[in-house]
């Protein structure tokens, strides 16, 4: 990364996956193959990620919680479960060589493009919510194995956290959307310390990153969680297609 225009790139793509990652998920299938094609180890990549994802995830939770909209304390007790299964994850992350995090991350992507695809149309009207008694406790076991994903590689989580709380918590999708990025922040910041201990982030690429996902998770979070689904769902199987086949065949680590 020795253009000045590569770290105005990272605020373009930035602004993107923060939007892209607020309303729905997988927007860290952009920024992830970006990071990797400016140059840095995907390791490196997937840790400088993580700073960009807690600055997103902390303005769009206060952009929900300033629209009155809170899951607390349930999102916490999915937060903490999460949180721990996330060290895990990370530490598969900071150990695994390059070509094959390459190659797991274009799967990833493409199985990803299916859910966008094919997943179940989620209804928005108010559903009565489980988020007690049993129905907690199976999200609180689930979300340690989906934290351990998200502390691994962290690339099209929000489509499966959207799609459990939806069906399995009954929760609508603006309350989903809610507690997704307060469950993603607290994870995200026990990966960031793994990251970090193994000296696998590189600060100015993150934070230049983190300047546009912040902006889009903010802006995001303060709008119609349906404007836009569409398009957003059309760039985003184009673009993931592409770099997935990139990744797959071209990446040399």
């Amino acid at each position: 990364m020795d253009e000045w225009y590569h770290y105005l790139l990272l605020v373009v793509v930035g602004f993107a996956v923060g939007f892209i990652n607020t309303i729905a998920g997988g927007g860290s299938l952009l920024a992830l193959p970006t990071l990797i094609f400016l140059g840095l180890p995907p390791s490196v990549a997937n840790g400088t990620n993580r700073v960009a994802i807690i600055i997103q995830t902390s303005l769009a939770t206060a952009g929900f919680k300033s629209k009155g909209v809170s899951t607390f304390p349930f999102n916490v007790y999915l937060g903490i479960s999460a949180l721990i299964g996330a060290i895990i994850g990370a530490q598969i992350a900071v150990d695994i060589k390059g070509e094959t995090f390459n190659r797991i991350l274009a799967i990833v992507m493409l199985a990803v493009v299916l859910i966008i695809i094919f997943k179940p149309k989620i209804n928005v009207e108010e559903l009565a919510e489980r988020t007690t008694g049993k129905h907690l406790w199976i999200g609180i076991i689930a979300f340690f194995f989906i934290g351990i994903y998200g502390g691994f590689i962290n690339a099209g989580i929000g489509f499966v956290i959207i799609l459990f709380l939806h069906y399995v918590n009954r929760m609508n999708l603006v309350r989903v959307n809610a507690t997704k990025v307060s469950v993603v922040l607290a994870y995200t910041l026990s990966a960031l310390v793994v990251f970090i201990i193994n000296d696998k982030i590189d600060w100015l690429a993150g934070f230049t990153l983190a300047i546009g996902t912040g902006a889009g998770g903010w802006v995001s979070s303060r709008v119609s969680v349906n404007k836009g689904d569409g398009f957003i769902k059309t760039f985003l199987v184009i673009m993931v297609i592409a770099m997935a086949i990139k990744l797959w065949f071209f990446t040399k680590v």
